[in-house]
């Protein structure tokens, strides 16, 4: 029997090291069938019980097993490893402790006649099975009470218990368990009930059928994954349905799920050219000159132009670095500053007919104001300004030495820029004209003379480069 008593206590060991399936939220309901033993003996009293825990395991002398099933149990889990239990069971009592010789030393199993023995009890259990990171054996401590008869004798009992099961399978398990009964009532001696019996658990729905229980199951409904709670992922790409944007194409995680079967970056449901690496600034579309222009819309794809011009460059047809389109003389070559046409100066003739014009400006005595029979002659200046709208001109003043040569300076200014502000006032570009004053100091005739003099009062004008 000590052989028997170490090959149990070898494989309770073995049990608890092992790699289950405790009853848990997924299958919350448990029924355990087995057998029972109640040992008496090491509960700590005087003969024909002993100290406590002592021949724990003597199976031949002190334990009363009942073979057949004897103990029925009904578990419910209730949250975080905790489980309720209600157990029944029956017995037969033949042995109660150890004889003692007058000596003290032990003569033998103290034999008794048959007592029927009952039991009804309840229990709360902890299962240490996540926290010992086990994948098949759920060790537990529980702690409960309940109604234990001896021969139609009946008494209250707290129990405190351990015990350890062994998963086969998710719901198929062994239970083996040790229970202590202190009984209230002195005349129900205290005692320990063992216990061992097949476990089978149930309770737990999958609606779907994939293998993930409904209330772990997001999708309940549908077939799916256990990565995503149970939802599908219908096109296999690693993105559950109700968070792909195509859950019928395999796509990439970046794109929610949608494809890019050209691998430009552009998901193929906006991608205008799909077939063809293309620009995410073109819609998925290639641009093969770089002008900006998509090919499928570009004219001249192979030839960067402007998109106003569909893709094509602008023409120049007359080669002078003013495109047609403007050029105000596509057909000519002319300069840039005269929007493509030939730049037209007047000539030195023209000039001197300005300045035959500009010398015969009359100015009121020391003032800067016209005379009146001077208008004919500004609006023949202005005529000839207009004929040459590209050319710069520079009117200058002048005048005789009479007087202070400040006043003069100052004077020869006010008459070229009121020759200026005339022109300006009648259509000429304020930006073609400047005006300078010289005062006396460029005379073209002799001061000493009134004729010289009266050559020297005069306006000149000259074409600016």
């Amino acid at each position: 029997m000590k052989n028997l008593s170490r090959l149990f206590l070898a494989v309770a060991l073995f049990m608890s090291f092992s790699a289950a399936f405790a009853q848990d939220k997924n299958n919350p309901w448990a029924i355990t069938i087995g057998t029972n033993a109640v040992d008496p003996y090491p509960v700590g009293e005087d003969a024909p019980q002993g100290a406590f825990l002592d021949e724990y395991f003597n199976l031949t002398d002190h334990w009363n097993i009942m073979p057949a099933i004897s103990t029925v149990s009904v578990g419910k889990y209730l949250d975080d490893g905790f489980t309720f239990t209600a157990t029944g069971s029956l017995n037969r009592l033949t042995k109660f402790g150890t004889n003692l010789n007058p000596d003290g030393s032990e003569a033998g199993t103290n034999k008794v006649d048959d007592l029927m023995y009952y039991a009804l009890d309840g229990r709360i259990s902890y299962s240490f099975m996540d926290l010992i990171k086990s994948k098949k054996v759920d060790p537990s401590l529980g702690v409960g009470g309940g109604y234990t008869w001896v021969d139609s004798v009946g008494a209250g009992t707290l129990n405190g218990s351990l015990g350890v099961t062994y998963w086969f399978s998710e719901k198929l398990g062994i239970n083996v368990q040790s229970t202590y009964k202190h009984a209230f009532e002195d005349y129900l001696p205290k005692h320990f009930q063992h216990s061992a019996g097949l476990v089978f658990k149930f309770g737990g729905t999958d609606t779907d059928g994939d293998g993930i229980y409904d209330h772990e199951d997001a999708c309940p409904e549908e077939a799916g994954l256990e990565i995503f709670n149970g939802c599908p992922d219908s096109d296999n790409d690693g993105i559950q349905d109700s968070k792909d944007d195509c859950p019928n194409d395999a796509g990439l995680a970046e794109f929610n799920g949608c494809p890019d079967a050209d691998g430009d970056g552009v998901m193929d449901k906006d991608d205008k050219c799909p077939s063809v690496a293309g620009l995410k600034s073109l819609m998925g579309c290639p641009d093969a000159d770089g002008d900006g222009v998509a090919d499928n819309a570009d004219n001249c794809p192979n030839e960067a132009g402007p998109a106003a011009n569909n893709g094509c460059p602008w023409p120049d047809t007359d080669g002078d670095g003013v495109l047609d389109k403007d050029d105000k003389c596509p057909n000519e070559a002319g300069v840039v500053a005269n929007n493509g046409c030939p730049e037209v100066k007047p000539t030195e003739e023209v000039m001197k007919t300005l300045n035959e014009y500009a010398k015969t400006i009359l100015f009121d005595s020391g003032r800067a104001s016209f005379k009146k029979e001077t208008d004919q002659v500004l609006e023949a200046m202005v005529a000839i300004f207009k004929e040459y709208p590209q050319a710069d001109f520079s009117i200058e003043g002048h005048t005789d030495s009479v007087g202070a040569k400040s006043s003069n300076q100052k004077l020869s200014e006010k008459r070229a820029n009121a020759v200026r502000d005339y022109l300006i006032a009648n259509g000429i570009s304020a930006e073609r004209l400047s005006a300078t004053g010289f005062g006396e100091e460029n005379p073209i005739a002799t001061n000493k003379t009134s004729k010289g003099r009266k050559e020297n009062r005069r306006v000149e004008v000259k074409l600016k480069n």
